[in-house]
Order: structure tokens, then sequence, then C-alpha cells
């Protein structure tokens, strides 16, 4: 094994090394393994290969994007790689790089996140570990937290040889990213060939590779079978998994979809799928974590395993990221939560978010500082974008992925009762109090579902963003709730401001709920999704229609249509904007406008400042599905004005007395005995 840096960076190290068999024992497997390197599938379209390899073309140098919050940054860095020749895929971990090629594996999967290994984990030292065979080199690299690249060393190959590089864990204290590039010599007839590769530790891990996989879902059978597939696929992955509890809530069973014996059949005693009404994902997940803990009917007792792995039902999987974040937690320095990042299913190159926290002042998620939301990593790859060298910490971890370790999970209990919305963020938060951290880890990942294509604060899922984000607030929230209730009521106003008649009723209804203290969380469980239903189906904008046409047309000409009032710049013309739609709303609308709309406004248009000057108008909805013809109603305006205020001030009034009944009921919704009657 070669230790970088060496005295001997970049040179030929000796003929008969080069010559011998390959050494016993794969790379790609073992104790040490933290991460392998792996491959596009054959199917992934070129934008999703760039998560993999950087195989940009040509050699240039190109200005650094600035920070988040910075106007520039004067640094170049070199962006891409030597050759537009692209890399011969064979399967997941195995490829050739043609002759006279160049390639970097400093790509979003296959990079080493050294800075969260350095922060997190009992790890001083890596070794970097790749099969290799031909004529060509490999050299390492690795940065700075500001993204400023540094050569750390590099060996040429000649023939099949195992390169081995130790490389130190100890300069990424802030950030950082360890990677390799391999380049094929213009005469090697047959490239250069990766036969295997991963990133390991030079020790084994310590504890066990035991995790369950749970994965609640709610008629999402085909995404299911699909996940259940991968997680078969893969023997190393299988061999982590002591059990899949699949908690099937649906009217549609993953049972009955195509597929799915034969994913079953791969995956044996393993899954469970356990039925049950539709709970909502915090049933789902407390299912899985009860089931885990205590076990029902034949599997009381629980189930055997060191680690508990939360996923989504409609993603999709790398199945790798499974193994990552198992052996993430093996290596922690202390027991944390290890979340996996969300790239889009709609455009697979896209980083949705790096990581989140929450304001404690407003108690409100949100993305960490100086981090960009849905980054580009085919346009701007990882060696071209500083901000993502520097290590994001954050509050929690959305369930879209997330470990939570055994251990953990034994002391803090089970997800609270809430249905959706805000119960991974109040485990992140609870498990914080009790001294355990998350990390959310570059390279850890799935494909989800991402949230450009709809506006869930205002459709039925408002409820449970205004009464889950107050339960958790007064388990976890700051002392004094104004600036959160001035936040929720600026709301209340943006909501009437847009004709969103259902969202402030479901805002009213969350508050009066959330009035109605802890002992109402388990008993409205089973039950409130249909109150929500049946009380946004009164408003109009809760009963989308197909399209505008199913209304009468405006009569706004075509250039009048597409032209719409610039947003206000600056606070005082931001009041008297809001001014203005105050006393529009409270004036009665014109008689004709109830049947026909003022005008048509396409949902990016459909601002505040816009639809508060109107009587009444088609807005389309997020996904580009329907429209929901709104209509303004002074009296409904008033009245919901008022009833909010009051409720504000009462939860403002009752906030000490609140908070004392809450956190004295955790133990109770957290336990086993307070969800023992949901599930038994």
């Amino acid at each position: 094994m070669t230790t970088a840096p060496t005295d001997k960076r970049g040179s030929d190290m000796g003929t008969e090394r080069d010559t011998v068999p390959p050494p016993s024992g794969d790379v790609t497997t073992g104790a040490t393994l933290l991460q392998r390197v792996i491959l596009p599938r054959p199917a992934d379209p070129y934008a999703v290969r760039a998560l993999y390899l950087d195989e940009r073309s040509g050699t240039t140098l190109a200005p650094v994007e600035p920070m988040p919050g910075e106007q520039e940054r004067p640094l170049s860095l070199t962006v891409s790689s030597t050759s537009g020749r692209r890399t011969r895929v064979q399967d997941r971990t195995s490829a050739t790089v043609p002759p006279g090629t160049e390639v970097s594996f400093g790509a979003y999967f296959n990079a080493f996140a050294a800075g969260y290994w350095r922060a997190w984990s009992t790890l001083t030292a890596i070794e970097l570990r790749l099969e290799l065979e031909g004529s060509g080199r490999v050299d390492v690299y690795r940065t700075k937290a500001d993204g400023s690249q540094i050569f750390v060393g590099g060996e040429v190959v000649q023939g099949r040889r195992r390169v081995e590089m130790a490389l130190d864990l100890r300069p990424f204290e802030d950030g950082g990213w360890y990677w390799f590039d391999l380049s094929a010599d213009d005469a090697a007839e047959e490239g250069l060939q990766l036969h295997g590769g991963g990133w390991h530790a030079p020790h084994d891990a310590p504890g066990r590779a035991a995790v369950v996989v749970g994965m609640p879902t709610f008629n999402r059978p085909a995404d299911c079978v699909a996940t259940l597939t991968a997680l078969g696929s893969d023997p190393q992955v299988l061999e982590t998994i002591t059990a899949i509890v699949l908690p099937d809530q649906g009217t549609k069973k993953v049972r009955d979809e195509a597929g799915y014996e034969q994913a079953a059949a791969a995956l044996g005693d393993r899954l469970r799928i356990v039925d049950q009404p539709n709970l909502g994902g915090s049933g789902g997940y407390a299912r899985i974590m009860y089931e885990v803990l205590h076990g029902t009917g034949p599997h009381q007792g629980g189930i055997d395993c060191e680690q508990i792995l939360y996923m989504d039902d409609d993603i999709l999987l790398e199945p790798d990221s499974v193994l990552r974040a198992v052996a993430f937690s093996r290596f922690a320095r202390e027991p944390v939560l290890v979340g996996g990042q969300m790239l889009s299913l709609q455009a697979r190159s896209q980083l949705s978010t790096m990581g989140e926290v929450v304001d404690r002042n407003q108690f409100l998620w949100r993305p960490a500082p100086r981090t960009e939301a849905h980054h580009d990593l085919a346009e701007r790859t990882l060696r071209q974008t500083p901000w993502l060298h520097r290590r994001v910490d954050v509050d929690y971890n959305a369930w879209w992925m997330c470990l939570i370790p055994r251990q953990v999970a034994e002391e803090l209990g089970l997800p609270l009762p809430l249905f959706i919305k805000w119960d991974d963020a109040e485990y992140g938060l609870r498990a914080r109090a009790a001294g355990y951290r998350t990390a959310t880890v570059p390279g850890i990942a799935i494909w989800h579902m991402s949230f450009i294509e709809k506006d869930d604060s205002s459709d039925w899922q408002a409820y449970f963003h205004y009464r889950n984000r107050l339960v958790a607030a007064a388990l976890h929230g700051p002392d004094d709730p104004k600036p959160m209730l001035r936040e929720t009521f600026k709301r209340t106003l943006r909501h009437l401001m847009l004709m969103e008649y259902s969202a402030v009723a479901l805002q009213l209804k969350a508050f009066t709920d959330f009035l109605a203290g802890p002992e109402a969380l388990f008993p409205k469980l089973p039950v409130v999704l249909d109150e929500i239903r049946e009380l946004r189906a009164q408003y109009d904008d809760g009963r989308p229609l197909d399209s505008a046409t199913q209304v009468p047309p405006s009569e706004l000409d075509a250039l009048g249509a597409q032209l719409f009032p610039e947003p206000p710049v600056g606070k005082a013309k931001v009041a008297l904007g809001l001014a203005r739609g105050v006393l529009r709303n409270l004036r009665t609308p014109a008689p004709e406008l109830r049947e026909r709309p003022q005008r048509n406004v396409p949902w990016s248009n459909a601002q505040w400042f816009v639809l508060a000057g109107l009587d009444s108008a088609t807005v389309s909805t997020p996904d580009g599905r329907g429209v929901t013809f709104r209509r303004r109603d002074p009296r409904m305006f008033t009245q919901m004005i008022r009833e909010s205020l009051r409720l504000h001030r009462a939860v403002g009034a009752d906030w000490e007395t609140l908070r004392g009944r809450y956190r004295a009921a955790t133990p109770t919704l957290t336990g086993k005995d307070g969800w023992k009657q949901i599930f038994e």
C-alpha cells in the first residue's frame, strides 16, 4: 500500500508489482468498505451519468460560481476533463476508460465527502482501493472547504494491479472532498479498465450491519415493487437487511402489483407487509418502529437489528445508499441519525436540497444557510461548485431516507401521531435535545418527486402544516410564540388575498384542534383526513376543475391576458399594496364576475399582488393538471380575519399552559401503550 502524498508521486512503482496476479479479496466488499465506486445504469440518460462520472470534454478554466450570499468570487478552477470520449460502462462497478481519455470520478456518487466523515466518524484516515488493468494512471485530489483543489498523489498503472492509497482525513475540519481521476495512455489498445473500487477504512467497522428497512405506503404499489426489487437485486445490500417492514395503508395493495411475486421471492422471509388503515406517514413510520421494538401478532418481541432505515414509498433507490448509510452509522463517533439527500425525480441530475434546519424564532423549516435548492449537477459539477464543498450541518433529515440507530429509537420512542408533516423534523429536534445529532451526508441519496410541482401549504395538507408546526413548537420551540404567530397570521392574509378560503378554513381548524390539547391527537389520527376533505370541499379553491374551459371565458384580450402587475418593491410599496388589497376585499365584487372569471391566471403568476386586485379568477394548479375558479367573498374575508385573530390571541395567551400539556403528554404520544391502542 502506498501513502499519499509521497516522494514517488506519479512515478512507476515497479514492473514486478505490476505483473503479479490481482490480490485476493474484492475492493468493493468487506467490513472496511465505506463507499463503493458505482457506475450509472445502462438506461440512465447522460445528465444522470454526471452524478457518477465527470466526462466533460475539453480543458477549460471558468469563473467559479459565488457562494450563496456573495456577489462575486474571482477564483477559477479546472472544471472539465481532457476528452470528449465517453467511458464504457460494463456494469455497476466496472468500466473502461478509452485510450487517450481521462475521466474524473469527482462526481456526486463517487467522490468521498471527507468533511462529513471527519466531523462525525472515529476515522482519521481512509484508503482508496482500486482494481485496475491496462496502461495509464490514477491521480487523487482533495478540496478545501472553499472548493479550492489540491493534488494529493498519483500512480502509474501497467498491466493488472491493485492500487491502494492511504489518505488523511485531518485536513477536512470545515469540509472538502476526495476524488480520483483515471487516464488511459494513447497507446493503450484496450484503454484502462476499472474492475472495481471503493473507499475503505483502515480497520473493520465496529458493531453490526443489521438494518430494518421501513417503507410505509399508500396506493403506490408500482413504486414499492420497484424499490423492493432494487433492494433484492444487490447481494451486498440484501446481506445487511434483517427485515423489510412495509405498512400498506392503501386500497391498491402492493401484493397485487405486477412484479411483486418476483421481488418478494428475492427477499424471502425478510419482507413483512402489515395491512393497516391510512394513518398517514407518521402512522406508517410509527408502525415500523413499533414492529422493530415491540412486535405484533406472531412477531411479538420485535426484530433483531442495529439500525432502522426509513424510506418513502415514491422514491427511486440507489441501493448503494443503504450500504453507505449503515457504514456511516457504524463508524460514527456516537449514535447519529444518518440522512440521505433528495435528488429530483423530474430532473434527475438536480440536488433538491443539501440539508434543512429549523428557524427557532419563527419555528419554520428552511434550507440550511448558504446552500442552493435544485442545483443541477450536470450543468455545474461538484468540482466547479464551491459551496458544495463546505460541510453543511442540519437539525433533521426528512424521512424520504433517514437511518435511526436502534439505541436512539429505544430511548426516544416512536414518532408523534401527526399523520403527515413535521413528524420527521420533530423527531430530529427530539433527538438533538437528547444529545443525538443528525448528519445529512452527500453521496447518500434517493430520487424523490420534487416539490416544484405542488404547493401543499395551500391544499388539503395545509391543516397538517399549521397544526403540527404548533405541536412541534410547543415541544421544542421558543418561549415567546409571537414571531411564529405573526408569521402564521401573515400567511392568513396571503391566503385571503389569493382567495384561498379553504386554506384559511383548514388553518382555523388546525389552531382549534391544537388548542384542544394533546389528548386529541390519537383520536384524530384515523378520522382527520375525512374531516379535512369534507371541509375543503365547501370552498371554490378546494374544488379543482379539469380545465378553464369549464367556465365562461374571460373578456380580456390576448395582450391584456398575458400582462401582469410587477411585484411591489420596498416596505412602503408592499404596505400600500396590502392596504389596497384589504380595502378591495371589503368591497362588493361585480356580480357578473361570479359566473365569468375576470382573468385566467397561470400558477407562476398567482401572487397576492395580482389576485388581490381581482374579483374572480381561474388559477391553474401547480402540476398544471387543472384549475380552481376563485371568487372574492368580502363576508368570508371579514369572518375569517376575525376568527384567525381570535385563535392567534388564544394560542399566544395560553402558550405556557399548552407547552406544559404537550410536553407532559409526550411519553404517552411516543410510547408503546399510546400506539398499541392504534395498532392492536
